[in-house]
């Protein structure tokens, strides 16, 4: 493919050279660099693609995409000065593949929670369904049946576009993606045609990378505002961000909730372990999911299967069907009659929302145990607030380590500890190792207990100084109520 057909629509200051020359790969990782490749240089968070700009001519670079041109020109590169380069790179990136999202119905879920299970169930439901269905979420990656591992929530423009190109080969007609603030902000979603969006809720996240919530609320609306007339929107109007999302949209907007009047309404009956009664704009239908946040994912889902054109009562029947998604609200129930509950809850909204769920199915004559920490090199703000709401809705909590990253998970504790109230003192306990942690939960449930493992979720793995080790949530609390049955 020649440079300048890549090229379609990005923003060119300046070009030194020749755009009629046939390039090979895209890369934005100096070191992938081969023969007749075009490097496009990023300015990251961490490093600056310019710097490595020598690297990459030397290793065989054909065409160069930067913001800045370097001081030294090589005979035989074309320089190309762009105004985005991360921009430059979602485009080109979608051109090199062919503009795959436009052969395909794109549906992208943003907001703080809830973007995991819609995707995932959505995704089950249109396979129940008969299609050939895509998935690009935090757990993994899905072209039809074929399964890849999940590197991000929403995966750099040129990894999204490769994906979709694979899914249109396969013949994929529907494809669910997870879009994040940090995609969003990044330009990886540029040049993407959307088929819908859908807005979950917003609540404290990624204020380590955003400089403030209003900056955080706006990125998610950038991605809405650039809808196109032929699309739609389904927000949740129950979560007071939900209409600022349709402000400028061009899109079809839809609305769903709980406790407004919305398109989508839906209405909790009964609220049970095993699953949610629920009235769906005057349908009812037993679910096996659990708690009032799945009620809202589990209406985003019925609203968005009624907009791709499946008929009420095939959504209806199909979504009575579904699976939780692992990580998310699994549990387990011991010959103890000890019910684990293993959750990805990581900010202050879904931890609260995940207790409130079990406080409202239990009977309170039984101890709710929290394993709770918060990861490293992230948001510090919320670490308190995890902690007094941990400690507000629970009868006993162990602060623990999360995935502590470069940080000590001792001073990471002691600012969750800093939002405990002090009449809850008496009911925390903090235990740095997170499997001793969550055996000394177990060795204090009795018969009826309840034991949520919440920040973790799907995640196999805890990170440690630069280190990854193999720790399962979900696994390890399995094998210690095992064995405390011996």
């Amino acid at each position: 493919m020649q440079l300048k057909d890549i090229l379609y629509k990005v923003t060119i200051n300046k070009v030194v050279g020749n755009t009629s020359v046939t390039i090979r790969n895209i890369e934005f990782d100096s070191r992938k660099v081969g023969l007749n490749d075009v490097f496009v240089a990023i300015k990251g968070t961490l490093s600056d693609g310019h710097k490595f700009i020598q690297k990459a001519s030397e290793q065989g670079a054909l065409a160069i995409i930067c913001e800045t041109l370097p001081e030294i020109i090589i005979n035989g590169i074309t320089y190309v000065e762009v105004t985005d380069s991360q921009k430059a790179l979602a485009l080109m990136s979608a051109n090199y593949f062919e503009n795959p999202s436009n052969n395909l119905k794109l549906i992208g879920v943003t907001g703080t929670n809830g973007k995991t299970t819609i995707t995932s169930l959505l995704y089950q439901l249109f396979k129940k369904a008969g299609y050939k269905v895509g998935l690009l979420s935090t757990v993994k990656v899905m072209v039809n049946e074929k399964q890849y591992d999940a590197t991000h929530t929403t995966p750099d423009s040129l990894t999204i576009n490769r994906y979709l190109n694979e899914m249109v080969s396969e013949g994929v007609e529907f494809c669910f993606m997870e879009v994040s603030s940090h995609g969003i902000h990044q330009k990886r979603t540029e040049g993407l045609h959307f088929k819908g969006g859908i807005f979950t809720n917003l609540s404290h996240d990624h204020l380590d990378y955003h400089s403030d919530f209003k900056e955080y609320r706006d990125v998610k609306k950038m991605f809405f505002d650039q809808l196109s007339k032929s699309s739609f929107a389904l927000t949740n109007v129950d979560d007071k961000n939900g209409r600022v999302m349709l402000q400028n949209t061009q899109a079809k907007k839809y609305t769903y909730a709980l406790k407004s009047i919305a398109d989508y309404k839906a209405q909790i009956l009964e609220n049970q372990f095993n699953g949610l009664l629920l009235k769906i704009n005057n349908h009812e239908l037993w679910v096996k999911l659990i708690g009032n946040f799945n009620a809202y994912n589990l209406l985003a889902i019925y609203g968005t299967a009624e907009l791709l054109g499946l008929e009420t009562m095939e959504s209806l029947q199909l979504i009575s069907t579904l699976e939780s998604v692992d990580g998310r609200f699994q549990y387990v129930v011991s010959e103890k009659n000890v019910t684990a509950i293993v959750d990805y809850a990581h900010t202050p909204d879904a931890l609260k929302n995940v207790l409130e769920t079990i406080n409202s199915i239990r009977t309170n004559n039984e101890e709710l145990i929290t394993v709770v920490g918060c990861g490293g090199d992230r948001d510090t703000t919320k670490r308190p607030k995890m902690g007094n709401i941990a400690a507000t809705l629970s009868t006993k909590v162990i602060f623990t380590s999360d995935n502590p990253r470069s940080e000590n998970p001792d001073d990471i504790i002691k600012e969750i500890e800093e939002g405990v109230p002090a009449e809850y003192f008496n009911k925390t306990l903090s235990i740095t190792d997170r499997k001793q942690a969550i055996k000394t939960a177990c060795q204090l449930a009795v018969e009826g207990d309840i034991i949520l493992v919440a920040g973790k979720g799907h995640e196999n793995y805890q990170e440690i100084k630069g280190e990854r080790f193999d720790f399962d949530d979900f696994k390890i609390i399995n094998e210690l109520l095992t064995a405390l049955k011996k």
